[in-house]
């Protein structure tokens, strides 16, 4: 009897989110907004800020693998690759999936950065999971680690009521029991960059005075039309996995989509005939975590989740990219 082929299965979640609670009541002090406001339009009553000196995305990346770590009783020395989804690099090199490397004692491991904004975990997990199917790795570490804040222009009303501070991490281990990750449809448009980036920091426009007095390294958005981008091509991307493989929303038990928006999820789960008991949603405690936001949903709601479990992730983020992962849960 032939032996079924490697899959990329996630074997453990761990997550981790700082103290300090952003309310809404809060951002009123600070901008001019209001609870209602933010609510209605988004889906957030808070979101968690990572306060101190000299702490940044590795620091939370760092806690969220400890997790796994301890729940798996791994050694560090046994960790392959590590990926770290980042919009938020602790600095423009090293990559931020090296110092976490470092910090947990990951010394066997070597690792790098994946950037693609709000789809950067859907991304490093398919790049994951292309390690483990060719067999060249066991444990491989994908991290989603953001520290938002860093990036924020608290003067702005239309992006600081949106975004957190965060970061979840999963193990992805060979699965011979055709169980972990089917398929994945990942799509990017450079032409999004308009509406969605930061202006001054890269090479384009390197730091000076003047991007600094002019306020230019701060996240950018268009709301409206990274809006209307967004719904379309989460929604999109989701049913196009399901009509390839002949499946139903009925077919999914849980839908975990970026948390950028509620309006957006609701798009999403709607185009796909999924309810919204079957929706992992957790926007209204952490905002959005950019590629934190679908491991912390899978952290949320790990003792939820039954080996077998059929789940469509989803993102869409700045770039633009957006995408789509099935994969049926392996414990």
């Amino acid at each position: 009897m032939n032996a079924k082929p490697i899959t990329a299965a996630i074997t453990a979640v761990g997550g981790y989110v700082p103290d300090y609670v952003l309310t809404n009541f809060e951002l009123e002090k600070m901008v001019d907004t209001n609870d209602e406001w933010i609510r209605t339009r988004t889906g957030i009553s808070e979101r968690r800020i990572l306060k101190g000196e000299g702490l940044a995305s590795s620091d939370l990346g760092t806690e969220a693998v400890k997790e796994i770590l301890r729940k798996k009783g791994l050694d560090p020395l046994e960790i392959e690759c590590i990926i770290c989804a980042t919009v938020t690099p602790d600095m423009v090199f090293p990559a931020t999936a090296n110092i976490i490397a470092d910090k947990v004692g990951a010394t066997n491991a070597w690792g790098f950065d994946m950037e693609a904004a709000c789809s950067g975990f859907l991304f490093a997990l398919s790049t994951a999971a292309m390690f483990i199917e060719s067999g060249r790795y066991k444990k491989v570490l994908v991290v989603g680690a953001e520290k938002m804040s860093a990036i924020m222009d608290y003067t702005d009303r239309n992006t600081c009521v949106l975004f957190g501070d965060g970061a979840g991490a999963v193990l992805v281990e060979p699965n011979h029991e055709g169980l972990g990750m089917i398929d994945s449809i990942m799509k990017s448009d450079g032409a999004g960059r308009h509406y969605l980036h930061m202006k001054a920091g890269g090479s384009l426009k390197p730091a000076s005075v003047e991007t600094v007095l002019a306020r230019e390294h701060f996240a950018y958005q268009e709301g409206q039309s990274v809006f209307k981008f967004a719904v379309r091509g989460m929604a999109d991307v989701s049913a196009e996995l399901l009509e390839k493989h002949g499946l139903t929303g009925n077919d999914i038990d849980w839908l975990v989509p970026h948390q950028a928006n509620l309006r957006i999820i609701d798009a999403t789960a709607n185009r796909m005939g999924i309810g919204k008991e079957k929706v992992m949603i957790n926007i209204e405690k952490y905002g959005n975590t950019t590629a934190a936001t679908i491991p912390l949903c899978l952290w949320d709601w790990e003792q939820r989740l039954k080996k077998g479990d059929n789940l469509i992730l989803a993102a869409f983020g700045g770039g633009f990219t957006w995408g789509a992962t099935w994969l049926k849960w392996a414990y």
